[in-house]
């Protein structure tokens, strides 16, 4: 849990769903859990990498609408980064309530990554980032790979069929009106979609280098070693 919450969102989808489990597991959740420990031990030298001067923040929200058979909740999953380098922050979550269609799943979804983007914004700030001091900065970006979700943030016009969550809709819309931008990602590249739901291999690898989790060697080369013996002693 430690490792999914601060240094690899590549498992959150898997620690996310066994964690449900915990407190009355089966022989396949230990088994799915020896799977991930296997997976983390084969990938121990894979680490996020951060850094640069960009400091715009974006981020990407996603659902996976009802595919759990137990209780039809659908998956959460966002996540935010600063410039070009890894994730930040990031989330694999049920959302708290049934959706009728993956319009409202991606919607629910979206209300968090908003939510999470304020929090975002004001530790900038508060950390003294010139750009977020700047009352007219431009607003934040937040992908989205349904297009029906992004017409419903941003159409004003309540329809019937989501009257019963026209309290994120208006949260929404008053933060996207003025301090947020949504901008359409088509599913093939959206990142989030790895947590959100899992995937094949392929798509996995393929999502896993676009957040950032690169190989690293850790060995320590002669150069490094005659480096560290130079170091004055304090």
């Amino acid at each position: 849990m430690y490792l999914m919450i601060c240094m690899r969102p590549d498992i959150a989808v898997a620690v996310s769903m066994l964690s449900r489990f915990a407190s009355n597991p089966s022989p396949q959740h230990l088994q799915a859990a020896k799977c991930v420990l296997r997976y983390l031990r084969g990938t121990s030298t894979y680490s996020l990498c951060i850094g640069g001067n960009n400091v715009t923040l974006h981020g990407y929200s996603d659902a996976d609408w009802g595919n759990n058979i137990i209780d039809r909740r659908s998956i959460t999953g966002y996540l935010f980064c600063i410039g070009n380098a890894g994730p930040v922050t990031w989330a694999s979550k049920r959302q708290p309530i049934v959706a009728l269609s993956s319009t409202e799943a991606e919607y629910m979804a979206l209300s968090f990554a908003t939510q999470e983007t304020i929090w975002l914004c004001s530790l900038l700030k508060e950390l003294q980032i010139p750009e977020y001091l700047d009352k007219n900065a431009r607003p934040t970006t937040i992908y989205e790979d349904n297009q029906s979700c992004i017409s419903l943030a941003m159409n004003p016009i309540h329809h019937a069929r989501t009257k019963h969550i026209d309290i994120r809709h208006d949260f929404i819309r008053n933060h996207v009106d003025k301090e947020k931008h949504l901008e359409y990602l088509p599913t093939a590249v959206m990142v989030t979609d790895s947590l959100a739901k899992p995937l094949p291999a392929p798509a996995f690898k393929y999502h896993l280098k676009n957040v950032c989790i690169k190989h690293y060697d850790n060995t320590i080369t002669p150069m490094m070693k005659v480096s560290m013996t130079e170091l004055p002693n304090e």
